[in-house]
């Protein structure tokens, strides 16, 4: 029996912004997915439609999204008579009624909300998990835990303080399994809290989009020695690395040049730095901190800066803005060695067939694949899932604070749970599981 009926409606996510969220019925039930959406947003990203109408919601509102959903691509699925399964055909189809590059027609949002949907129609469908029925899409046999990056300073366009740089992760390396992983995550964070309260007092354990803390801070180099006393503090000295999400597009200046100091009121471009030199700072950074991770380290075109520091790092580097998720972005990365690693984002696509083959693109080309949430989120655990199913062997999606970051975390304790004995976590083989 094929799909009964979609149904969108316009919800709130956790920054109180409008977003989409489809009913999908089946002989099996109702299944039930909301669209994420993202502050630092890559200009190569596919099309979130807003409705842009200044009266009401301050123009974020996503009621053209809904009624495409509604009134165009629901009818259309259903009229396809295609079943919950088939997932690559659905979102295929989806695609071709869009017919623009990025989504522009019906919206991102409209599309990844019913195929978000679909695939958890499927996996009940096959009677399996979602992360097995995500596995299979993806001709998957082997089934990795993730380690997790919990994003535990926040600046750049996640916080109101001074930093200029975006994210400052822990990602728990040293642990056994995914619940030691969180009980190592969740222990440093709350040791953080406490050293940031003797530094700066308790207003600066304000929490910012994420769940991370939002120290005012101007000084990058203070948020990764905050992090360091916060590990030592808590007994993971070695066992914990750092990650960053430097989301660089953000502070560059028309020029090309990077303005670390882009929040300071007291405007001196002298102080900018040039790629050159902002690569020689993150090198300081490796040599003097335990990184083993950064992302958008340069403007999402600044392919030369990006390939510079990809050759000399010798650690991941992340591609978020520069490569939106993108195949064809992809490929150029890969073809200049750009970067080593996909983040990757549903919503930066639009379909969860896309996402999939994203990551096989990385993986082919012997890249390391992060699944990642939004900085606007929601209670749907998705990704959760979608990086078991992967196996891609790392996550980041907030701070150990927050439902709506935490309910991701919990899906995994879950499925770890699940596995029992064949659980198998990623720890230091997080880049590449497999090999």
């Amino acid at each position: 029996m094929p799909i009964k009926s979609i149904k969108a409606r316009q919800i709130f996510d956790s920054r109180g912004n409008p977003t989409v969220e489809v009913d999908l019925v089946t002989d099996n039930g109702l299944f039930r997915a909301a669209v994420p959406s993202g502050a630092s947003t890559g200009i190569h990203e596919a099309l979130e439609l807003r409705d842009k109408e200044a009266a009401n919601w301050m123009g974020k509102g996503v009621l053209k999204a809904v009624a495409h959903v509604n009134d165009s691509l629901g009818p259309e699925v259903l009229k396809s008579g295609l079943d919950e399964t088939k997932q690559r055909e659905i979102d295929e189809l989806m695609i071709k009624l869009d017919g623009t590059p990025n989504k522009s027609k019906y919206g991102a949002n409209a599309i990844l909300g019913i195929s978000l949907a679909v695939c958890k129609a499927g996996a009940a469908k096959k009677g399996i998990p979602l992360y097995r029925h995500i596995a299979d899409l993806a001709g998957n046999k082997d089934i990795w835990l993730p380690v997790p990056a919990f994003n535990v300073i926040n600046g750049g366009e996640h916080a109101g303080n001074m930093l200029a740089m975006q994210e400052f992760m822990l990602l728990p390396l040293g642990a056994k399994s995914f619940t030691e992983a969180m009980k190592m995550g969740v222990e440093t964070y709350h040791n953080l809290a406490k050293v940031i309260q003797q530094k700066f007092g308790k207003d600066a354990t304000a929490v910012g989009d994420e769940g991370g803390f939002a120290p005012n801070i101007l000084d990058n180099r203070d948020g990764l020695q905050l992090i360091v006393d916060a590990i030592e503090k808590a007994g993971y000295t070695g066992k914990i690395k750092i990650g960053m999400d430097v989301a660089a597009s953000e502070f560059k200046d028309d020029d090309g040049s990077y303005d670390l100091y882009k929040k300071d009121k007291q405007k001196d471009k002298t102080r900018n730095l040039s790629s050159d030199k902002l690569g020689d700072l993150y090198m300081e950074f490796i040599r003097d901190f335990p990184i083993v991770s950064i992302e958008d380290p340069f403007d999402q075109d600044d392919w030369e800066a990006w390939t510079k520091l990809n050759a000399r790092a010798g650690i991941q580097i992340v591609g978020d803005d520069l490569t939106v998720t993108t195949p064809t972005r992809i490929q150029t990365a890969v073809e200049k060695g750009a970067c080593n690693c996909l983040l990757l984002k549903v919503n930066q696509i639009g379909s969860v067939t896309e996402s999939i083959d994203a990551h096989l693109l990385a993986k082919k080309n012997g890249w390391g694949t992060m699944v990642s949430h939004r900085s606007g989120e929601t209670e749907d655990s998705f990704i959760a899932d979608l990086v078991v199913g992967l196996s891609t062997g790392q996550i980041k999606t907030g701070a150990p604070c927050r439902s709506e970051r935490l309910c991701k975390y919990n899906q995994i304790l879950r499925i770890e749970e699940e596995l029992g004995s064949a659980a198998k976590f990623s720890g230091e083989k997080f880049r590449n599981p497999h090999a």
